[in-house]
């Protein structure tokens, strides 16, 4: 799973059928900009949990999806700077 925060919708009107009528996001990922398929609704702003893989493809509703990335969750809370403190090993709350 990756914690992303989506940056933008993307149209695509011409796409293959399989896609379906689903969603598209550009989240990023890092500073890696990536498409995901939306399965739950998120908006720009928000930050969002992300399976990939074969995870991504039943997330996205069927294991042939031509997905390798869905987003399956929108996080309430999220202090990215605390998640690169615990990265990084530094002590929480505050303590330096």
């Amino acid at each position: 799973m990756l914690i992303c925060k989506v940056v933008k919708p993307l149209v695509s009107t011409n796409r293959i059928a399989d896609f379906q009528h689903k969603h598209l996001q550009v989240v990023l990922d890092g500073s890696t900009q990536k498409v995901a398929v939306d399965a739950v609704g998120a908006i720009p702003g928000d930050w969002v949990i992300c399976v990939g893989s074969s995870a991504a493809r039943e997330a996205a509703g069927s294991k042939s999806y031509p997905s390798d990335l869905t987003i399956v969750g929108i996080i309430d809370h999220w202090d990215p700077e605390a998640g690169k403190e615990m990265a990084a090993g530094k002590p929480q709350g505050g303590a330096k």
